[in-house]
């Protein structure tokens, strides 16, 4: 199958055009915005439970955080 140009892949479909109004946003900001949406649209549709993917990201951050420690401890030694 031959590649297609970025804007052929339909990706406009899932992510309407930027319409900056105020202040442009940061990657991280746009992304944190897009995904705090999305997990409170599966929750008011019953599909997740928000305050337990709250608790499994929690979990999931603190083990990569301490992966990350012992790898940077283990670089030191």
């Amino acid at each position: 199958m031959p590649r297609r140009a970025k804007h052929d892949r339909g990706d406009e479909d899932l992510v309407p055009p930027k319409k900056i109004t105020g202040k442009e946003l940061t990657q991280l900001e746009e992304l944190s915005a897009r995904l705090t949406t999305l997990v409170e649209m599966l929750d008011e549709k019953g599909v997740i439970n928000k305050k337990e993917y709250g608790r499994l990201v929690a979990m999931r951050l603190h083990e990569i955080s301490k992966a990350g420690a012992i790898q940077e401890l283990d670089e030191e030694l």
